[in-house]
């Protein structure tokens, strides 16, 4: 077992390394370049945002290769009673059905309602593929075996709440990529104590393999942005292993342990939907992008990019953990764990939180520059006494053009 997750994972991991500096040329020749165009993008200069397809290969050829020698080998059979062989055409189809829709909004743009048809496809032809969660067991309920039609609508809300959770949370160097690896890891993790299939295993360790070969290229500095085409994928992918992963294994809980996986984008999906809702009064505000996710926040406290990526890692690997830990070993074990963590985090965090004094240097990460406000920026029309918050929203750095979201304060 180990040797196929090693071979899942490294295979997975070259083939998206190597593709991915091909896909950013591909980027700039068919326009899939994001352009910030407006204040909520973080970023303040054109970046290629065509990283998906990479990561997708790297899955692709790495599922293919693993499964067609394990069946040769007899180590699975795709084609028993459980139907992977048909469960995983679906899956496939649907991340084509879905990919087209993407492709075609990372070069050209498209409506939030068209993504979501194509989302809504993509889930329809997974649960005609035999793709559904057929139960939920927790130690205070028990539903081993739900209605068909319930468990139809609750797999298709499932895919599509997980995949518009990673888009979502797509809003900072490395972060939706670097989130997705910490939940393929727990996951895989979680498979393995569960004893669920070497299917959903070599799946999930192929998808966490094909993430760290892309996340050189998408950690800050970025050279390239997943696009929706990657986050899309990423949800939907991490949706479907989830239940195929889950599926038979009536130990602690079923789909809840990846829901607690997924707690961080989740959560993060379904307070926006809320915040739009009660803020535009009215559904359709739902799809009206906003300033007000968890990075957005981090950030305007007066954390850089780069230290709000690493603190919402931090948050989705406790996630992560606390699932590991619930299957593992039980409800009051993982309840302690998350106590002691949250009453380490209370004890330092002012030790940790950014201080705002105004007076504070500055470094650009590209090129370390230094911003003083001694000193200002005299030829950008920045008198001296200005400190860096204080700074115009549009100011550059004034040697490599940067803007004031690739500095960080300088010690």
């Amino acid at each position: 077992m180990w040797g196929d997750i090693a071979i899942a994972f490294v295979l997975a991991f070259v083939v998206a390394f190597v593709a991915t500096p091909y896909t950013i040329k591909i980027a700039k020749k068919v326009g899939a370049v994001d352009i910030p165009k407006d204040e909520r993008r973080m970023h303040k200069k054109s970046m290629p945002k065509f990283g998906g397809p990479a990561v997708i290969l790297g899955f692709i050829v790495s599922t293919i290769y693993l499964l067609i020698v394990m069946s040769m080998e007899g180590t699975i059979n795709l084609f028993d009673i459980d139907q992977y062989g048909k469960k995983l055409l679906g899956f496939f189809i649907g991340i084509i059905i879905i990919s087209i829709f993407c492709i075609v909004d990372d070069i050209k743009t498209i409506k939030p309602i068209t993504k979501l048809i194509g989302q809504l496809l993509g889930a329809i032809v997974a649960v005609i593929a035999g793709i559904r969660i057929d139960g939920i067991t927790l130690p205070f309920m028990n539903f081993e075996e739900i209605h068909e039609i319930t468990s139809v609508i609750i797999t298709i809300l499932w895919i599509i709440i997980v995949t518009n959770a990673i888009n979502l949370i797509d809003g900072l160097d490395g972060l939706s990529s670097g989130i997705s690896v910490i939940s393929a890891v727990s996951l895989l993790i979680i498979f393995v104590l569960n004893g669920s299939s070497m299917v959903s295993i070599v799946l999930i360790a192929a998808l966490a393999g094909a993430l760290v070969g892309f996340l050189p290229f998408n950690f800050s500095p970025a050279k390239t942005f997943i696009g929706d085409t990657g986050s899309n994928f990423l949800g939907y992918a991490l949706s479907i292993i989830s239940i195929l992963g889950s599926a038979k294994t009536y130990t602690a809980a079923v789909i809840v342990l990846p829901l607690i996986v997924l707690g961080l984008p989740i959560f993060d999906t379904l307070m926006a939907i809320i915040r739009r809702i009660i803020k535009g009064k009215s559904i359709k505000a739902v799809f009206k992008a906003d300033k007000g996710h968890l990075h957005h926040r981090l950030v305007a406290r007066g954390y850089n990019q780069k230290q709000a990526v690493l603190i919402l890692y931090g948050i989705s690997a406790i996630f992560g953990m606390f699932a590991v830990i619930l299957c593992d070993s039980g409800i009051w074990k993982a309840l302690s764990f998350l106590l002691i963590v949250i009453v380490a985090i209370a004890a330092g965090y002012k030790n940790f939180s950014p201080e705002k004094t105004g007076k504070e240097n500055y470094e650009c990460i590209q090129c370390k520059y230094i911003y003083n406000p001694k000193f200002g920026n005299e030829k950008a029309g920045i008198p001296p006494g200005t400190s860096f918050q204080d700074l115009p929203d549009d100011w550059v750095c004034p040697v490599c053009g940067e803007g004031k979201d690739m500095f960080e304060m300088h010690e």
